[in-house]
């Protein structure tokens, strides 16, 4: 197509010709036997973009968003996905209840892992999701599936993390030899660690007190029952994107 109805496209005008001869032109033909020369067969590059993590804050149904979000962002991790929906109530005067957040996670793409069912019960206006991609942690591991979500002395705190810690050996060993029990080999569960043992007295310096000491590439939604926090590495390197 785009040719202008040339002889190219006009099957009955194709002619077959013999095949050249290099030798005519003074050129010996080569072969895969000489030993000068190498073949090179490049691999066809890989997807490699290692988790996507999706947030919805004061939205109905959020829940149901964030799953449109996060087959989006399916391309960025095949091997299982989850989330975690929570209720945040406007209105500060109002007596706080504290419930516990609503957690999902399941091996697989993230219409095998969510049914209606399973979203309509993931109550909430606010959510946090997670495409995953291994790089620790294994494939088959649930426990190391994202989101992450806990309850410590400040109320309920869930995680989503992509991208990877450099520091995170030093992290681990420092939080092994004070007795803290590590519930998987993935590094984003030292981020809640860092959260839980801040000294800071609000729980958003704690957050911002945990990051701080985090090395590396990588992008976080946090959510609490008061808000929602997205965080970059300094440099930016994989940068979330804050839409309204």
């Amino acid at each position: 197509p785009g040719y202008g109805g040339s002889q190219i496209n006009n099957p009955a005008s194709r002619t077959m010709s013999a095949p050249l001869d290099f030798e005519d032109f003074g050129v010996a033909p080569l072969t895969l036997s000489d030993p000068d020369m190498e073949v090179g067969i490049e691999e066809p590059e890989r997807y490699n973009e290692k988790c996507g993590v999706f947030g919805v804050f004061n939205v109905q149904k959020a829940a149901h968003t964030c799953y449109y979000g996060m087959v989006g962002l399916q391309h960025r991790g095949q091997e299982g996905g989850g989330m975690v929906a929570g209720t945040w109530n406007q209105n500060e005067k109002a007596e706080k209840t504290q419930g516990d957040f609503m957690l999902h996670r399941g091996i697989g793409l993230v219409t095998d892992v969510f049914s209606t069912n399973d979203l309509n019960n993931l109550e909430g206006n606010c959510a946090i999701g997670h495409t995953r991609y291994s790089t620790a942690g294994g494939k088959s591991q649930l426990e190391g599936f994202q989101p992450f979500s806990v309850k410590y002395r400040l109320g309920n705190l869930a995680l989503a993390h992509n991208g990877n810690l450099s520091n995170f050996t030093e992290l681990r060993s420092f939080f092994e030899q004070h007795g803290v029990l590590m519930q998987t080999t993935v590094d984003s569960e030292l981020f809640l660690h860092l959260i839980s043992h801040s000294k800071r007295r609000s729980q958003l310096d704690q957050i911002f007190d945990a990051m701080s000491q985090a090395e590396g590439a990588f992008s976080c939604i946090v959510l609490t029952d008061d808000f929602m926090v997205a965080v970059r590495d300094p440099n930016g390197f994989p940068p979330p994107c804050l839409g309204k």
